[in-house]
């Protein structure tokens, strides 16, 4: 049987009457209402005139339901400089039940690009400009009751050169290189009814309010304990004053109450507003961690004369962090960054940012099966989906304000500031969020100061450091860290904000497997040579070596330490790009989520929380080959050493290189089983794993996804269906590159998938070819129920059939009461934070306590000092290259660290004496931040490096930005020409273990 809108809100009224008993137990599930606001929406591409008056006719305008971007039909299809851009209109017809005429009622928009005007009724309600923050209004007196239809009308524009209108300042974020541009309402938009006394929300710059604020102190992680503390912020909109009482409490995941808190009373005068809050100490926490998206739910409710007026349910989590000694910790657990840097429109093709909550689940959830553990959004705020998200699979964040890259002035800078004000509020309840970003690159002292006072004011309790890419030596900031090279740190955390940086198509395998991709192949960039565009063996590979730099400075290697880095970018993404296609292919999976080697590869070297666990292996590539091929087997490995056996006969140990990279050499393919099995350094077996060859492809599969509860038939839900290329025994074959046709049938929009070898990348297209053996498509419902069909074929093999049911999903007069992401469950399949330590101490360091130097001597401490943006160099001749350390007293010292000036660029030819002792003679590689020099262990007090000849300059990595500018050389402060320099940055000394 339905339940109209009119009888849940009398439904409505009566759980409140229940919760007048609130103190005695009873299960909460409303204090309010929140409903829907998605279905029923209809479309304009283009302006037109009256739209915002109820009367106008929009019979013939496209029937949608939100989230839904005015362009989606682009994403994908056009590179991120040609989406379309301009004017949108959208507008929805709707009623509310007369019994909530006395009521107030918002509306909350989680976000509009670029900008929106909100008319109700004919009459303009107000005006969101800065493209990604959600907003909202007071509707309460524009709105109709009862039997009269209400109109929304909204007037977007998502222009590039859009300006704000009070002061004709551009918004330094919406860039067509890093913010893809999906206009109009492509998120979520809900309606809120209160009281007239009410807790806020949390939508600062349209409602001047800041909602409720949870936050725990005083951990006590191994006791399982903490204090919580509930502030709501209360209004009371009535001609009286009114006597609030304020109570709190907590449910654990499974719905069971663990803690009741009591607040004072207080006095609201009329149209005051005023912050009130409880606070108790709570036994028996799980605390949020990293893969244990543990959530409570926390209840403040307003009582006045004993009954419940007013209840707000938030969903948040506890956990302990502290940002200190180089090293980011959780739980008391240190832990080392790995991760994504994920555009904030986190995109997919033919939908780009508006997908169903679940596939979030989906995306963000594979970063943390993927082995990362951070996901650091790019250039502006993710929308609150993402977020949620996030706290569900136990996925830290890094949240951006906005920009485009570099520090603001003037009115922009302002913007950046409201922007991150306003985020902060709205997500500040949202466990996952450990870092607040000023900025994509480094800001000044002064602009730094201002983002913290910002934290500080609105979210003083919530753990969270404030910092920037860049900041290496700012006294201000909480983090920092640089897009390419590695940094380290004894004081506050660094961590790579964008590393690994090149690009690979999930369609290429190798150069041995068609379509034959040898790695570097492609289309030049700005007239340079493309080392970056990989196929998936050397991808895999070069995400293992780039990985290897900061790990091997990890925590527990010294007093100045790595705290990791994330990767760019999971998914691939409809922005700036460098290769064949116009979208860019740096991710560890496709587009569609599908995974790339480098995801596999990812799994073993991020098995860890510092330390990585050796049970991990991944053989890179397939096994399907043509007789006669020879070829090198890459298997990635936690373990000491690796061998391979081919249908049981061993091939012998791998060549180890970058820890965890094992290469077999020209190894003769033949059809069977691949197997590497792995060991420790006492010949323990850790692993095993293994590829076999598939047979010939006779047939199709498919398998569908929706979310738990099936396709909602919403006109918003989204299935994705697999297509597979497969032997007979049902084995995917890795070599496949079928064209697949598809027809589709049942109330259902198709959306299609993606593929190369099209101008359009196959959007919307009906036929489209598998890559690797295995494609995926996109399948949209529509607002009616009932069963749907996909059939798909290709030539030569056995067609595929699936049919799924599209569920009946209940609106009543443009309103729903299924709250997109209400059903999902959190993540917890990695556990609550292991107890002990996540490192072991592998190197003591040896304090300097003075330098002397052939030149320059007054600078030397500057390559000790414990700030990478300083440096000693000499003056450029050969008798004056060297320095000298002094320790305390004897130590016995068998490897130094050192970031050399121009350390991408230079080789160095040294040499290294304890004392009067030369303990090694060599050249120094080029590296992206650190190179290591181990050599036999010798005693002394003193330690000097001194040039041993002539300096070489020669760039080993090729890196070019998208823009074809090449990055600079790794060079800090002075740096004389000549072949007779050397500089030193940063130097350490250690006893190594």
């Amino acid at each position: 049987m339905q339940i109209t809108v009119l009888r849940y809100l009398v439904m409505f009224l009566f759980v409140n009457l229940v919760l007048a008993g609130v103190s005695k137990g009873d299960n909460i599930d409303s204090g309010r209402l929140k409903l829907n606001f998605n279905p029923g929406w209809k479309l304009y591409h283009g302006d037109t005139t009256g739209a915002d008056q109820p009367g106008f006719n929009d019979s013939q305008w496209q029937n949608i339901t939100l989230p839904h971007a005015s362009n989606e039909d682009d994403a994908f299809k056009l590179d991120i400089h040609n989406l379309s851009t301009g004017i949108s209109w959208y507008r929805k017809h709707f009623k509310i039940p007369a019994k909530y005429s006395d009521k107030k009622v918002f509306i909350e928009f989680e976000g509009i690009r670029q900008a929106g005007e909100v008319y109700l009724n004919g009459e303009f309600v107000g005006r969101c400009e800065n493209g990604v923050m959600a907003f909202g209004f007071d509707l309460s007196k524009f709105l109709k009751f009862g039997d009269q239809e209400n109109v929304m009308a909204v007037r977007c524009d998502n222009s590039w050169t859009y300006r704000e209108k009070a002061t004709n300042a551009a918004y330094h974020w919406n860039n067509a290189n890093f913010y893809a541009n999906y206009g109009g309402i492509a998120k979520n938009v809900y309606l809120h009814f209160t009281d007239k006394l009410y807790q806020t929300l949390p939508l600062f710059s349209t409602l001047g309010t800041t909602g409720v604020y949870v936050y725990a102190q005083n951990f006590d992680i191994g006791g399982k304990q903490a204090t919580i503390t509930a502030e709501a912020q209360v209004k009371n909109e009535y001609p009286v004053s009114k006597i609030v009482q304020y109570q709190v409490r907590v449910e654990d995941l499974g719905g069971k109450t663990i803690k009741t808190i009591d607040g004072v009373q207080d006095k609201l005068a009329p149209g005051e507003l005023k912050t009130i809050k409880a606070s108790a100490t709570v036994s028996n926490l799980n605390f949020w961690s990293w893969g244990y998206g543990y959530l409570y739910t926390v209840y403040t409710i307003l009582k006045v004369d004993g009954k419940v007026v007013d209840v707000v349910k938030t969903r948040t989590g506890f956990r302990k962090t502290e940002f200190g000694d180089g090293m980011v910790k959780l739980n008391d657990r240190a832990i080392q960054m790995h991760g994504y840097a994920q555009r904030s429109t986190n995109e997919w093709p033919a939908i780009g940012l508006s997908v169903p909550a679940w596939m979030s689940d989906l995306s963000n959830g594979m970063m943390v099966e993927s082995g990362g553990n951070l996901v650091r959004w790019m250039h502006v705020t993710p929308w609150k989906q993402d977020v949620e998200s996030c706290d569900r699979v136990g996925l830290m964040q890094s949240m951006p304000a906005g920009d485009a890259e570099g520090d603001s002035q003037g009115r922009q800078w302002q913007q950046r500031l409201e922007l991150m004000r306003d985020a902060m509020i709205y997500n500040r309840n949202n466990p996952s969020i450990l870092f607040y970003e000023s900025g994509n690159k480094g800001v000044s002292e002064a602009h730094m100061k201002d983002m913290k006072a910002i934290r500080d004011q609105y979210d003083p309790y919530g753990g969270r450091a404030s910092g920037s890419r860049e900041m290496l030596d700012s006294k201000v900031a909480e983090y920092g860290g640089e897009m390419l090279y590695i940094n380290k740190s004894a004081k506050v955390p660094l961590w790579a904000h964008e590393y690994s940086r090149d690009e690979g198509l999930r369609l290429y395998w190798d150069e041995l497997s068609p379509p034959y991709h040898k790695d570097g192949d492609g289309p030049k960039r700005k007239e340079e040579p493309g080392p970056y565009n990989h196929n998936m063996d050397s991808f895999a590979q070069e995400d293992v070596a780039r990985w290897f730099d900061y790990w091997r400075e990890r925590p527990g290697t010294g007093k100045r330490v790595s705290s990791g880095g994330v990767n760019i970018v999971f998914s691939d993404s409809n922005t700036h790009f460098r290769g064949e296609e116009n979208y860019r292919v740096s991710g560890e999976v496709d587009a569609l989520r599908i995974a790339k080697d480098a995801f596999y590869a990812h799994q073993v070297i991020w098995n860890g929380w510092v330390d990585v666990a050796n049970n991990g292996s991944y053989i890179i590539g397939h096994w399907n080959y043509k007789k006669g091929i020879k070829k090198n087997v890459y298997v990635v490995s936690g373990g000491d050493r690796v061998e391979l056996l081919v249908n049981g006969k061993s091939k012998g140990f791998g060549e180890q290189s970058n820890r965890f990279m094992f290469t077999f050499k020209d190894i003769a393919w033949e059809p069977g089983t691949i197997k590497a099995i792995s060991y420790d350094s006492k010949g323990t077996k850790l692993s095993e794993v293994e590829k076999k060859t598939a047979g010939q492809a006779v047939s199709l599969k498919l398998t569908v996804h929706t979310g738990p509860k099936g396709l909602k038939a919403d006109g918003a839900d989204l299935a994705l269906v697999d297509v597979e290329v497969v032997d007979a025994q049902g084995n995917r074959c890795p070599t496949a590159l079928s064209k697949i046709d598809f027809s589709l049938s049942g109330p259902a929009e198709w959306r299609g998938g993606i593929a190369h070898g099209q101008p359009d990348n196959f959007i919307l297209s009906k036929s489209l070819p598998v890559a690797g053996g295995i494609n995926r498509v996109i399948i949209r419902s529509s607002p009616q129920a009932g069963k749907i069909t996909l059939n798909a074929q290709s030539a030569g093999l056995k067609a595929a059939t699936i049919s799924f049911d599209a569920k009946p999903f209940e609106v009543n007069d443009g309103l729903a009461t299924d709250i997109p992401g209400a059903d999902l469950k959190p993540g917890l399949e990695r556990g609550p934070t292991p107890s002990g330590p996540s490192y072991t101490i592998s190197r003591i360091p040896i304090t300097v306590m003075s330098a002397t130097a052939g030149s320059n001597t007054a600078d030397a401490e500057k390559s000790y000092d414990d700030n990478e943006l300083t440096s000693w160099v000499n003056d450029g001749t050969v008798k004056n290259a060297w320095i000298k350390y002094t320790f305390a007293d004897e130590q016995t010292v068998n490897e130094v660290v050192m970031k050399l000036n121009g350390w991408r660029t230079k080789k160095y030819p040294i040499k290294i004496s304890i004392g009067n002792q030369v303990v090694y003679s060599g050249t120094t590689p080029q590296s992206l931040g650190y190179v290591t020099v181990p050599f036999k262990a010798a005693k002394g007090n003193t330690l000097t490096i001194e040039l041993a000849g002539a300096t070489a300059q020669q760039d080993n990595f090729g890196l070019v930005e998208v823009t074809g500018k090449k990055d600079d050389a790794g060079s800090v402060g002075l740096d004389p020409k000549g072949k007779s320099v050397i500089g030193i940055n940063e130097i350490e000394i250690y006893h190594k273990l």
